[in-house]
């Protein structure tokens, strides 16, 4: 069987999501983020050096990368190709984009805004603070907040053919993509963006994205 090593708050949610949606049966194992860090814990690394979440067990192999894992599944258990593409389709190279972009591009300004709020609000000297904040605030200016300008409403614009990403129906891009999206609520809000508004309702709608909710317990991204 399937096992899931799963982090709380963390991309891992979208492998429980997708083996929901493809009726696989998985087992899972919890991991608790550090309260003070919110670092995954060491123990991850006696599974993979890098100690980080999504991990996957199938047969005795782990796999590792959200991406690589979403593709490994669906290559191998997606039979009826209900939520992917067949490998030599004309369709793959655009569903292959989308799982490559989630974090290949749309991730980066996402962390990086993530950070430099930290940085601006976390805790520090007084006489320091005033110089952190001014940086932060140059950097978020001109280089993150346009970055994040220019990405969400690219992805805006793409929803715009059929409300999906990577063909008229849904498919497992959109669970890659429902990360990014999801904290791109958070970081730069829909409010003039309603297609992205749409997609976020249509996903957390669905009776599999609900039970991998129920299976991977509390999921505080957007709160």
């Amino acid at each position: 069987m399937i096992r899931v090593h799963h982090l709380n708050n963390s991309r891992s949610q979208r492998i429980l999501w997708l083996l929901e949606e493809l009726g696989v049966d998985y087992e899972l194992v919890r991991y608790e983020r550090d309260q003070e860090t919110m670092l995954a814990p060491e123990s991850l690394r006696q599974l993979h050096p890098l100690g980080k979440s999504p991990l996957l067990e199938d047969d005795g192999k782990v796999y590792a990368e959200s991406g690589a894992i979403i593709q490994y599944l669906v290559d191998r258990y997606d039979s009826e190709r209900q939520l992917s593409p067949a490998p030599d389709s004309d369709r793959r190279p655009r569903f292959d984009y989308w799982l490559h972009y989630a974090e290949g591009s749309a991730m980066p300004p996402l962390l990086l805004s993530l950070v430099f709020n930290r940085v601006r609000n976390g805790p520090m000297p007084f006489f320091v603070r005033p110089v952190a904040r001014a940086i932060a605030d140059k950097v978020s200016g001109s280089f993150i907040d346009p970055q994040l300008k220019l990405h969400f409403d690219y992805l805006e614009a793409e929803l715009a053919a059929s409300g999906w990403f990577a063909s008229e129906d849904f498919s497992a891009a959109d669970v890659m993509m429902s990360f990014p999206v999801e904290a791109g609520e958070k970081r730069v809000g829909y409010r003039n963006r309603p297609r992205l508004r749409q997609f976020l309702q249509a996903i957390h709608a669905r009776p599999a994205y609900q039970r991998a909710l129920e299976r991977g317990g509390p999921y505080d991204l957007l709160g």
